[in-house]
C-alpha cells in the first residue's frame, strides 16, 4: 500500500466514485479504499479523493499528487514531504482498528 519515494510516500488507492458519501473505507487488496460522491468526469473524483486524503491524513492538498490511474479505479498518489511510518501509523490508527 505504501512505497518509498525520494519526495515522500506513494500511496496505492482503490477509488469508488459516485458513492453516497466521501469516506475512507479501510484497506483492500493492498490499497486504501476511498469512496467519493463526485462522478469520475473531468478529474472531479480525483480532486475529491485528494481533498479527502488531505483531511484524513492531516496533509495539505498541495502535498498530494496523482501519479497514475487518472481514469482507473486503481490509483497511486504521491504524498510529499512525509514519511512511510507517519502515514502508516495514521492509517492503522484511523482505519484498521
Amino acid at each position: 500500500m505504501l512505497t518509498f519515494h525520494p519526495d515522500g510516500v506513494i500511496l496505492a488507492v482503490r477509488a469508488q466514485p459516485g458513492s453516497k458519501r466521501d469516506e475512507i473505507r479501510g484497506v483492500q487488496d493492498g490499497s486504501l479504499k476511498v469512496s467519493v460522491t463526485q462522478a469520475p468526469e473531468k478529474g472531479k473524483a480525483n480532486n475529491a479523493i485528494r481533498k479527502l486524503l488531505a483531511k484524513s491524513l492531516e496533509l495539505k492538498i498541495s502535498q498530494i499528487e496523482l501519479l497514475s490511474g487518472e481514469t482507473s479505479t486503481r490509483k497511486k498518489f504521491l504524498l510529499k514531504n512525509t514519511n512511510q511510518e507517519t502515514i502508516q501509523t495514521k492509517i492503522i490508527n484511523k482505519y484498521l482498528h
